[in-house]
């Protein structure tokens, strides 16, 4: 691979990062860029596990440092994530990816009009609905969120974000960072499985992370300095850019 090509990994790694830190759906610009280089497509969705993995090492540590984060906010609703998680990495090359693509399209454009019908929900959080240890609807939720992440990981940030402000009641800010915690367990249990199936290009995946990880940390800073307002209009956008891509119309217009 050229030199000017690891740069433009480098490139794309920085502005997903910043995408899948601050909102989500990062990972559908850097699939497809790891698919545009000529990986497989399952070789490219493990690959990318690399730069998640530590872009969320850096993504937890900052918010750790900003005061957002507290261990014990995310770990109950991580464990039912990692178990689905494993479960969507072993599906990952079973399931009909485009029909899903197709699906989780709709849902992020109804996902839309809830973020925009709801503001204060998003941006005020919801104090009744936080517990010390999550409800059985909760696990299940996350449990299903986690099959998805571990599936194909592109949009999950999304769901979590859902989850954790409608579902358990927190601001986006403090569910940005219990989001990037979360992620960051289950993918140590999903790449596992795509090391087993020798699926991932381990050059590409450490230079795709070190963009990822710059990328999580400018995020990280931003949604704190800037509030839940600023990220729930940067939500908004990356949702409409997202369903777009899923529904499939770049790919009618010949882009992405």
């Amino acid at each position: 691979m050229e030199w000017f090509n690891y740069l433009l990994v480098v490139f794309v790694g920085v502005f997903a990062g910043f995408l899948n830190t601050l909102a989500g759906s990062g990972s559908v610009i850097s699939l497809a860029m790891l698919m545009f280089m000529g990986l497989p497509a399952n070789v490219a969705n493990g690959t990318n596990r690399i730069a998640i993995l530590l872009q969320n090492v850096v993504g937890v540590s900052s918010f750790k440092k900003q005061k957002v984060f507290v261990f014990r906010d995310g770990i109950w609703l991580a464990i039912p994530a990692i178990i689905g998680s494993v479960l969507g990495a072993g599906l990952a090359v079973e399931i009909n990816q485009d029909m899903m693509e197709k699906t989780i399209g709709v849902v992020l454009v109804f996902l839309f009009f809830i973020v925009l019908y709801k503001p204060d929900a998003w941006v005020k959080g919801q104090v009744g609905l936080i517990r010390s240890k999550p409800s059985f609807i909760q696990i299940i939720i996350f449990f299903f969120i986690g099959i998805y992440g571990g599936f194909i990981q592109a949009g999950v940030g999304f769901f979590l974000l859902s989850g954790l402000v409608l579902g358990a009641g927190y601001d986006l800010v403090k569910a940005n960072a219990i989001k990037v915690f979360i992620i960051l367990l289950y993918t140590i249990f999903a790449i596992g499985v795509f090391i087993f199936n020798k699926q991932i290009d381990y050059t590409i995946g450490f230079v795709l992370a070190a963009g990822n990880m710059l990328g999580a940390y400018i995020a990280a800073n931003f949604a704190v300095s800037w509030g839940a307002k600023f990220v729930r209009y940067i939500l908004l956008a990356v949702i409409v850019f997202a369903s777009l891509k899923f529904i499939g119309v770049y790919d009618l217009l010949g882009l992405i």
